[in-house]
């Protein structure tokens, strides 16, 4: 009897600025894999939200996105960001104005050295790690405000929010997904010593919720010397949590010392699925290069490929990645990784590896 050929419904919002291209060649990656594996297809719509949209109707989304996106399985984002926006309207108008909303609160993050480490003495098999960014709270809360405006005595505040359901639910999250990997080892990355009282609780759930995961070995470490660790002692790093602005920043970093953050993939995850996840590549817009063609795909590669794992097709999200690992080793590149490829041809040169071992 035969299978009925499974359906997925993909809403690409390609965004601002090098979005628009490295979306692009990743969801002629994604039709490959459902070529290659022949028991799914995907349905594609792509929504023209972002900058040029807010420039033309004075908002950056609809105000019915939520009730539009649910009707898709996964979102594919591009990037956002345009220079003559301010980066807080674009950054709380479009990608933040998702996640809230949607309850994204898990923001995963993968790194993996698939070419040459930045550190000399550092092997790439170092380079293997997880992290794990609160996604909801933090200090993205978006509490706080400005007063006497223009004035001398103007007065600007932002205020960190940390909850314990918010807390709770990012750390067991961050505990089964280091119970999931080999090393079974999970980093808290914190600032209690100077943030006495939400990270003072972010530590205390810490170890409330470590209790539960007995076979998952556990540290903790302060963010300034966290920074100092994935530097000289890489090989000591597996799974990392953190708030949302320390993973924010640590990611950047870890990206850089895999080779590039044109490789980055980010996942902005309901693990609850009453919401559609939210998949993109680290990168920001890069207005600097939009248009040459010189973007790195593989960003929004790897995002994509986990989109295809998280929608329940891990065959062909793990074929992506080992696609991508083989046109990495090749030198299939972009400039930035030391090749010569363009953004398409980059993804076309992923696209034959996957047809090749059909």
């Amino acid at each position: 009897m035969a299978v009925p050929i499974r359906n997925y419904r993909i809403a690409a919002i390609p965004g601002d600025g090098i979005g628009m291209e490295v979306v692009d060649a990743a969801l002629r990656v994604v039709q490959a894999a459902a070529e290659v594996s022949g028991k799914y297809r995907i349905e594609i719509t792509n929504f023209p939200w972002g900058t040029a949209y807010y420039k033309k109707t004075g908002a950056f989304l609809p105000t019915d996105f939520q009730n539009t996106l649910k009707q898709y399985d996964a979102v594919l984002f591009g990037a956002v960001g345009y220079p003559d926006v301010p980066d807080h309207l674009s950054l709380w108008g479009l990608l933040l104005k998702m996640r809230g909303p949607m309850q994204l609160y898990a923001n995963v993050r993968p790194i993996k050295c698939l070419t040459k480490p930045r550190l000399a003495d550092v092997s790439p098999s170092d380079l293997d790690w997880l992290l794990i960014r609160e996604n909801s709270e933090g200090e993205y809360a978006g509490h706080g405000g400005r007063s006497h405006m223009g004035e001398g005595w103007e007065v600007a505040t932002e205020t960190s929010i940390f909850t314990r359901h918010g807390i709770t639910r990012i750390m067991r999250f961050a505990f089964q997904a280091a119970r999931e990997r080999p090393r079974k080892h999970l980093t808290v990355v914190t600032k209690s010593n100077a943030q006495r009282h939400g990270l003072v609780l972010w530590d205390k759930i810490a170890a409330e919720v470590a209790a539960d995961f007995p076979d998952v070995t556990w540290d903790k470490e302060l963010v300034d010397a966290m920074t100092m660790r994935m530097v000289t002692k890489p090989q000591s790093i597996d799974t990392i949590v953190g708030t949302n602005l320390h993973i924010d920043i640590l990611s950047d970093l870890a990206a850089s010392l895999a080779g590039s953050i044109g490789i980055a993939a980010s996942a902005n995850l309901d693990p609850t699925r009453k919401n559609p996840s939210i998949f993109e590549p680290m990168h920001r817009s890069a207005f600097d290069i939009m248009g040459k063609g010189i973007a790195n795909p593989i960003g929004a590669v790897w995002a994509a490929a986990d989109m295809l794992s998280w929608i329940g097709e891990k065959d062909s999200g793990a074929a992506v990645m080992a696609a991508v690992e083989r046109v990495c080793k090749a030198g299939k590149v972009t400039r930035d990784m030391g090749g010569s490829l363009n953004t398409k041809e980059g993804g076309e040169a992923i696209c034959r590896e996957l047809l090749e071992k059909k």
